[in-house]
């Protein structure tokens, strides 16, 4: 592939995610940061997010790591999507905790990518911690030219 940097692919794919994700834009999810195999996403939690107890709802702590998981292994312009994910809670979120996921690659060989998630708060509390396997799919998110003249 040529004509993008690694950087610029990987901003354009999340530029294009984003603008598909409706999901993550209702929940107000923001991307802070991205690069190849890496992304930081946001999120305010809000009262609609908490559950019985009073405390941010788990799936919505989750759907924060799978979002920012998800944009990390489609950094490199492959549809890549979850075939596994595995969360462990740490502390509780609440109302108005602003809450800040990174995903960061730990390797990737072939279709497979093994990406590390952490969950902290404003205060830099570990909230939860995710591990997400990824395959990728047949297709690209933007057509790129493989031709190098």
């Amino acid at each position: 592939m040529t004509g993008e940097s690694p950087q610029s692919r990987a901003e354009k794919c999340a530029a294009i995610l984003m603008e598909r994700d409706a999901a993550s834009r209702a929940l107000g999810i923001e991307i802070a940061q991205i690069a190849p195999g890496q992304a930081t996403l946001t999120l305010q939690v809000r009262d609609d997010m908490l559950n019985g107890h009073g405390i941010c709802h788990g799936g919505m702590i989750f759907t924060l790591a799978d979002s920012a998981f998800a944009f990390a292994c489609n950094s490199y312009n492959e549809r890549t999507v979850a075939q596994q994910n595995q969360i462990t809670y740490l502390a509780p979120a609440r109302y108005g905790d602003r809450l800040t996921a990174t995903a960061t690659e730990v390797a990737r060989a072939g279709r497979s990518g093994t990406y590390d998630v952490t969950v902290t708060d404003q205060a830099g509390i570990t909230i939860a911690l995710m591990r997400g396997l990824a395959r990728s799919v047949k297709g690209q998110h933007f057509e790129e030219s493989s031709d190098p003249s």
